[in-house]
């Protein structure tokens, strides 16, 4: 009698967990996104990250985080925290799983929020990675400057931020990345 009640209370307990599980991992967009999702090749990955110079001591953030795959190479290869932000509550979960399968959960983050918002704070960053649209990142610029302590790196996949002309540009793989420094105030 004991075996089968403990039996049921485990079957409850799964069914009931069931219930809930889904329920966080689901989480409603909190609006829709500004780009569409298209993942950067990881040859440009890698030289988005070693023109910013990423080391173990670096903290770094990407901005529209899609699967995750900048901070976790930051994270595997280059030793680095990271820090993914993106409004898709499916990137975040993809990012996650990637995280587990790369074996970096313990140095990388991912965050569900919109990286507009007064409450997204960006200050711990020492890189800061983009690949975004133009007027988005001019957008961005301000909170950018804001924020971020100076010398902080930004790196951008493909697009610049309008009049801040960047300190140096490097082709990869048919692709421009742009590279600046935050400047002191």
């Amino acid at each position: 009698m004991v075996r089968k009640s403990l039996v049921l209370a485990a079957a409850l307990v799964v069914v009931g967990l069931s219930q809930v599980v889904p329920a966080a991992q689901t989480r409603p967009a909190l609006r829709d996104p500004d780009v569409i999702y298209v993942p950067t090749p990881q040859l440009v990955v890698d030289e988005m990250l070693k023109l910013a110079k990423v080391g173990k001591n670096d903290v770094v953030y990407d901005l529209g985080c899609g699967d995750g795959r900048i901070v976790i190479t930051a994270a595997k290869r280059f030793g680095a925290r990271g820090v993914g932000i993106d409004i898709d509550p499916t990137r975040i979960k993809e990012s996650n799983a990637n995280a587990i399968t790369a074996g970096v959960t313990d140095r990388v983050t991912f965050i569900h929020t919109d990286l507009f918002a007064d409450s997204t704070n960006l200050s711990e960053a020492t890189v800061v990675t983009l690949y975004l649209l133009p007027s988005l990142n001019v957008k961005l610029m301000p909170k950018l400057l804001r924020e971020l302590k100076p010398g902080t790196r930004i790196v951008s996949n493909s697009f610049d931020m309008g009049e801040w002309q960047p300190e140096q540009t490097i082709e990869v793989d048919g692709r421009t990345i742009y590279f600046w420094t935050v400047p002191k105030s």
